[in-house]
């Protein structure tokens, strides 16, 4: 068949709003009207026949389970939840829902999440009509957690893909673009005419999509994504599922967790990128290498026979490495020091020149062989990459270019490959220890979470619960639906609301079968799954010898713009939701791609991941003693064990000790995101005329966290009285349960009569003196003085006064360390 180019070169988030006809429902088990198009009546057809609408993989036990019914009955309709024997376990009521605007179906809603039971084979039946079965299960996820992430693997350029990893032979290929005949790439690639007179290695590295293009700008938000998937679960603390030996990698078992090193396969080839020193626009990075004529369908890599080409340097590429080299260099660094250290000098030498470079702009016309990947407005790139790389090096002059964007202060806007501003912001929001101000750290999440709530407003005025505009059915719309759903999922990170949560997981019912098809765009998912996506060698439409795409393989989704000759021809009048068809032809409704496969693994990694019943998170001060200058300051750190279920305030008090010590930082807050990151406390200790060292213990504490104590000593400057020559004896006559008595003798052991005289010292533990006898005895915190009774204020030379008391205490009752009388030191 003739070459098939791609439409990546068009404005994807272009809203092309189709006022056409839309799709009705006219009963529950009637056909939905269709036009003419014989493709749109047979998708139409299919999917009338089961009107229950479900999650075709099925629910998670703690997550929401709806589904949506099309039916234009205007009162609530029956339903029975059954399992896979046809008992029913549930019943209930639709929710009349109404109109839904991008699919132009009338519906219900089923809302059966208080069942809580678990198992395999359910059905949701509605009038007469069951659904596709569906699992309710915890680990419901896992499988598209590997799958999704499988993709990746094979999609790589410059190796063999190995039949047991690729699950399955017909799976297996050999290496293509290694230079070896027919290949004509990727081992030393010329530049296009006029681009530059030299080659460069750029093997390895993913194909874009359904061609074998590698493009710098789909390659860096797709990496970005999958290092962020561990970021997060290494925050959340389920980095283990995503660690080493848990995917089907080359490399599993070296230590590294295996999607670390899926990502490391992208990031070595968009390192090769890198304009060498000593070259003109050196550190920029070219925009993308493909072959120079589009190939025809099927075409496997290792029979292209095109010449490839490198194209000339964007700064959105150079700004693409910059930011994901820097993401790189912090992710990295525990498990390759070495590589890290690449990626961070390669983020670098890419910022600087892209700052000396700063309109060299991909144009919208060269789409000859590859798609364009054009983009006029990269000022989105340049707040990422300066995002990453502060968050890497803590560096003022990237901080300055962060504060400094106008993106800093603007909202959240949705993210794509051309559009990168929020996820800098997920990044500074998310990433302990980012060098701002913790006001700015605030308003960052504050947007994100703003973001967030629009998405769920959104989906709350659908029938199908989808974080999309009805309007916003453009190319690739299954990647706006999951990028929206990963702002979701941050915002249940930043805050602990279980709202947030609930919408990723809706979103996930959206692409999995709770649509306006009845269809699963994920291929392996579902009863009705996707299986003839555009692709170049898993094309069996095309050729039986070849396969169907793997399961975990993510569809685009429906596009109002109809921008392929199979789409135009077939899905005439279809309404925005409805706008896609499973055909190997449609690229602009049913391509891959690999930063919609990423957006798609992020999510599955967020659903899959176990949420027990979590520890409640301890307060952590360090150091548990401090030292206080009179008249000074000092600090301790502070952090939580784990992190909150939400915001916690924790308060400093001072429970016990010297009130000449003082918390000038009364509260801290902490956050499901900020929770590890050490807060400074302050202290004060106010100038005082005595020469004792004085201490307080102080606590901090706060709802819903364990409560921790620290101690601090005032290091005294004033000058100590005349040194008294005494010594002081103590004994504790008798103890009992948690009290005792003592009896403390001071003796002067110098030449001249002390006429007055205070004793003073300090106990370890929590000793209270209740009364006392000889003396008048006071007690601020573990401070005691007493002071002489009048009678026997006089201690001539060698004479000595006794006094005696009573305490209470728990725990250890040790003899005080240190006297005083006076005010100085007795021996």
């Amino acid at each position: 068949m003739p070459p098939i180019p791609s439409g990546r070169g068009l404005p994807r988030r272009a809203a092309a709003v189709l006022t056409g006809l839309a799709l009705a429902a006219g009963g529950l088990t009637a056909a939905l009207s269709a036009p003419a198009a014989a493709g749109t009546a047979a998708a139409v057809a299919a999917a009338a026949d089961f009107p229950v609408r479900v999650n075709q993989l099925g629910y998670l036990p703690d997550g929401p389970k709806r589904a949506t019914v099309v039916s234009s009955a205007t009162a609530p309709l029956a339903w029975q939840l059954r399992d896979s024997s046809g008992t029913q376990v549930a019943a209930g009521a639709t929710t009349v829902h109404g109109a839904d605007q991008a699919s132009g179906q009338s519906t219900h809603l089923v809302d059966f999440g208080a069942y809580g039971g678990t198992g395999t084979g359910f059905t949701l039946v509605v009038g007469g009509a069951a659904s596709h079965p569906f699992d309710i299960s915890a680990s419901l996820y896992d499988g598209l957690r590997a799958d999704s992430l499988n993709f990746f693997y094979q999609q790589r350029s410059g190796i063999a893909i190995d039949a047991a990893l690729a699950g399955g032979s017909a799976y297996a290929r050999p290496a293509g673009h290694l230079g070896v005949a027919p290949n004509k790439g990727d081992t030393s690639v010329p530049c296009q005419a006029g681009v530059c007179d030299y080659r460069l290695d750029v093997r390895g590295g993913w194909y874009d999509a359904g061609d074998q293009g590698k493009y710098v700008v789909n390659g860096g938000i797709a990496t970005w994504e999958l290092v962020n998937s561990f970021e997060r679960a290494r925050r959340s603390g389920g980095d283990a599922a995503l660690g080493d030996s848990t995917l089907r990698v080359p490399e599993r078992g070296n230590g590294v967790p295996d999607v670390l090193d899926e990502a490391r396969w992208e990031l070595e080839f968009l390192l090769r990128m890198q304009v060498p020193d000593g070259r003109p626009m050196a550190g920029m990075a070219f925009h993308k290498i493909h072959d120079a004529q589009w190939t025809g369908l099927p075409t496997r890599p290792e029979l292209d026979d095109q010449q490839r080409e490198l194209h000339k340097p964007s700064t959105a590429a150079t700004l693409n490495l910059a930011a994901t080299g820097a993401q790189c260099a912090r992710v990295y660094a525990p498990y390759d020091a070495a590589f890290a250290a690449r990626c961070l000098d390669a983020a670098r030498r890419a910022w600087t020149a892209a700052r000396a470079n700063p309109n060299v702009l991909a144009p919208a016309s060269d789409s000859t062989g590859g798609g364009a990947y054009e983009d006029a407005d990269v000022s989105d790139e340049f707040y990422w990459a300066a995002a990453e790389l502060l968050a890497t090096t803590g560096e003022s002059q990237y901080r300055d270019a962060v504060t400094s964007s106008p993106l800093h202060t603007k909202p959240a806007d949705a993210f794509w490959w051309g559009g990168t501003a929020t996820l800098g912001r997920i990044t500074l929001a998310t990433v302990p220890g980012v060098a701002l101000p913790a006001d700015d750290l605030a308003r960052l999440r504050g947007l994100l979470t703003a973001a967030a709530d629009g998405y769920l407003s959104t989906m709350g005025a659908q029938g199908y619960a989808v974080p999309l505009a009805a309007d916003a059915y453009v190319w690739g719309s299954n990647s706006s639906v999951a990028n929206n759903a990963m702002v979701l999922a941050v915002a249940h990170e930043l805050t602990g609301d279980a709202r947030y949560r609930t919408g990723a997981l809706e979103t996930m019912d959206y692409l999995l079968g709770r649509n306006a098809l009845d269809r699963s765009y994920v291929s392996g998912y579902g009863e009705r799954a996707s299986e003839n996506e555009h692709h170049r060698f898993w094309a069996h439409q095309n050729d039986t010898s070849l396969p169907h795409p793997p399961a975990g393989s993510f569809a685009g989704g429906p596009n109002s713009g109809l921008q392929d000759p199979v789409a135009e021809a077939q899905l005439a009048g279809c309404a925005p939701a409805a706008c896609y068809i499973d055909d190997i032809g449609s690229y602009s409704t049913n391509e891959v791609a690999i930063n919609w496969n990423a957006s798609l693994a992020w999510l599955a990694a967020f659903a899959a991941e176990r949420r027990a019943a979590p520890a409640t998170p301890a307060v952590q001060v360090a150091p548990a003693s401090v030292t206080v200058p009179e008249g000074g300051s000092a600090t301790v750190a502070v952090k939580l064990s784990a992190a909150p279920a939400q915001n916690v305030t924790v308060t400093v008090t001072r429970t016990s000790g010297d009130t000449d010590l003082s918390a000038t930082t009364s509260s801290l807050v902490f956050t499901p995101a900020n929770w590890a990151t050490a807060q400074q406390l302050s202290l004060a200790a106010a100038q005082d005329a005595d020469s004792v060292a004085g201490s307080a213990l102080f606590t901090v504490a706060g709802p819903g966290v364990q409560s921790a104590t620290f101690t601090a000593t005032e290091a005294d400057d004033d000058t100590a009285p005349p040194a008294t020559s005494c010594t002081v004896a103590y004994r504790v006559d008798s103890s009992w349960g948690n009290g005792f008595t003592a009896t403390v003798t001071v003796k002067n052991t110098g030449d001249s009569t002390v006429s007055g005289w205070t004793l003073g010292w300090s106990f370890a533990g929590d000793q209270r003196v209740s009364n006392a006898w000889n003396a008048t005895v006071s007690q601020t915190g573990s401070a005691v003085t007493a002071r002489d009774a009048g009678w026997n204020r006089a201690l001539p030379p060698g004479a000595s006064a006794s006094l005696g008391f009573q305490a209470t205490y728990s725990g250890s009752n040790a003899t005080p360390a240190r006297f005083t009388l006076n005010g100085a030191d007795c021996g």
